[in-house]
């Protein structure tokens, strides 16, 4: 019954000194506010940025084969570059290896129609398209059966600045890529851009991997995205992986990313990244509970006479301590309240700006209320300390 009576009368006498608490609450309201927006924005982030992974797979393994030139000036015999045939056959190296989509990259002079085009050309099989997620616009993605044919699927940016030259629909039309020409016969839809693959395809021109051949002899196959079965030991299938590499040529040094390993890495720097942003908001917070403090010292020494007359009239030192720091904690559960909520609203609308996916986190608002609540106590605790120690004669004496 005496909490709910120090309660009600703390109340009481927040109210009576509307100005002084209210400044006081705005301290609280702001620091729990910026902790809830900041931890629960740099959640948002990460989510979007796990969205990209996730949206792809997280059973893809990417390999990448780098040759040194020494190494392959001692290859003894060995081949130095990967051939179709042999990139395709690493798909045998693991039973877990489910599909295998080697590419090539290039950077060559593109012109539409006597117009330059930025782009990347990258040199796929129609497996690729399946393992990244290519969805079409119109036409068709290449095929294995286009060995050298100059057919090419433009990514969606490429197509948007096509028809700025053309006016007129590409699906059809001839595009030169260096000193050759190719037909454009599909249109990729836009694609959501992802680290996992190194290009971006909304910005790419993709042609047969055979025909690369062609167009570059700088064409070689240094990447291989593979599908992995969900029960896929990576480590396992990474050995195997290097040991088939290894059998075929020399002078190379194989590197894997793992959509797994991408993802578990990401969330290790998000919570680092959330207690870092936690960190810089409880800094207002501080600045906050230093503002109650200041507030219910004020109210000390404005009520040593009331307080003087309590403890004459029988009233414990247990009480006027609890009575203040009712008063303190009153504060700080009514700006961590409103705190939290514009905090959440804060957050909201930058996932609005941003075109994030809103996710409500119930653990920003709890941390936020939660230390907006010890930050009361911590900083309440001294004043309601010196009004429960005051001598009551010479609080009586006071004016």
């Amino acid at each position: 019954m005496k909490f709910i009576e120090h309660a009600k009368e703390g109340l009481l006498n927040l109210y009576f000194s509307k100005l002084r608490s209210v400044l006081a609450l705005l301290g609280v309201l702001v620091g729990t506010a910026s902790v809830v927006a900041m931890v629960s924005g740099g959640e948002l982030a990460t989510n979007e940025a796990l969205k990209q992974f996730k949206a792809l797979g997280t059973d893809l393994l990417a390999v990448s084969i780098n040759i040194s030139a020494e190494d392959a000036a001692q290859s003894n015999g060995k081949t130095e570059n990967l051939s179709l045939s042999q990139a395709l056959d690493l798909g045998k190296a693991d039973r877990d290896i489910l599909q295998v989509a080697p590419y090539t990259q290039l950077f060559q002079t593109i012109f539409y129609n006597g117009a330059p085009v930025n782009g990347i050309i990258l040199g796929v099989t129609d497996s690729f398209a399946d393992i990244v997620q290519i969805k079409m616009q119109s036409g068709r993605f290449v095929s294995v059966f286009d060995k050298y044919e100059f057919y090419c699927v433009v990514g969606h940016d490429v197509y948007d600045a096509l028809k700025k030259i053309s006016f007129r629909e590409p699906l059809g039309q001839q595009l030169q890529i260096g000193k050759n020409i190719f037909v454009i016969v599909g249109v990729a839809d836009a694609w959501p851009e992802n680290s996992f693959v190194y290009a971006n395809i909304d910005n790419s021109i993709l042609i047969p991997v055979m025909t690369s051949t062609l167009v570059s002899k700088y064409a070689v196959i240094s990447n291989v995205i593979m599908r992995l079965s969900q029960q896929a030991d990576i480590p396992s299938v990474e050995d195997h992986v290097t040991a088939r590499v290894n059998s075929l040529i020399s002078g190379k040094q194989v590197t894997f990313r793992s959509a797994k390993e991408l993802i578990a890495k990401m969330k290790k720097q998000s919570n680092i990244l959330t207690v870092f942003l936690g960190l810089i908001g409880s800094v207002s917070l501080i600045v906050g509970g230093i503002g109650v403090m200041n507030i219910m010292l004020v109210s000390v020494i404005e009520r040593r006479r009331e307080i003087g007359i309590r403890l004459a009239v029988g009233a414990k030192r247990g009480d006027i301590g609890a009575l203040f720091l009712m008063e303190a904690v009153m504060l700080s559960l009514v700006g961590g309240t409103l705190g939290v909520l514009i905090g959440i609203l804060i957050a909201y609308v930058i996932a609005m700006i941003w075109h994030w996916d809103f996710t409500l986190f119930l653990w920003p608002p709890l941390a936020g209320f939660s230390v907006s609540v010890a930050v009361g106590i911590f900083f309440g605790f001294y004043p309601a300390y010196l009004a429960s120690r005051l001598d009551p004669i010479e609080a009586l004496r006071s004016e």
